[in-house]
């Protein structure tokens, strides 16, 4: 069975949130193995530099990269990457796992973004909107297409 990791900046705080997120683990039970790893996100001065945004990025950074193993393919959410129609992100999906391995890693950084060692160590950038959500918001968004996607690869019905 696909193994997807979503490694993620930042702990959920709403409830809200954390029933979508619960409720789509759930459902994705059923389809692959998912692991949520929640890291800690940093302090953020009150006054931000370039130097200190690159300073949390960075941190933030190197915790993410340590939780990728080494043979998994790695995607980054980030609003320079490619976007997909939920369909083709379904068909990505399908032809990682036939490709490439059985597992799948899914980065989603903290309030300034990822570091730029993360995004080089990524197969690929993915991006659902050129509009900026909260971080916490995307994980939703995220388990939500997992789900989707799923779904279509096994002509299984769900709400268009």
């Amino acid at each position: 069975m696909l193994s997807i990791n979503i490694i993620c900046v930042g702990k959920i705080k709403e409830n809200y949130l954390k029933d979508a997120i619960g409720e789509y683990s759930k459902r994705l039970s059923k389809y692959c193995n998912l692991n949520i790893i929640e890291l800690p996100d940093e302090k953020l001065p009150s006054q931000l530099s370039q130097k200190n945004i690159d300073e949390v990025k960075n941190i933030e950074g190197n915790k993410i990269l340590s939780h990728i193993k080494k043979d998994s393919y790695t995607i980054c959410l980030d609003l320079k990457g490619k976007q997909f129609s939920s369909e083709e992100f379904s068909a990505k999906i399908d032809s990682i796992a036939l490709n490439f391995n059985s597992s799948i890693n899914f980065i989603i950084g903290g309030t300034l973004g990822l570091s730029k060692d993360v995004l080089d160590k990524a197969n690929e950038k993915i991006c659902f909107s050129k509009m900026t959500f909260p971080h916490q918001l995307i994980r939703v968004f995220l388990l939500e297409q997992l789900f989707r996607a799923f779904k279509i690869s096994n002509n299984e019905t769900y709400h268009w």
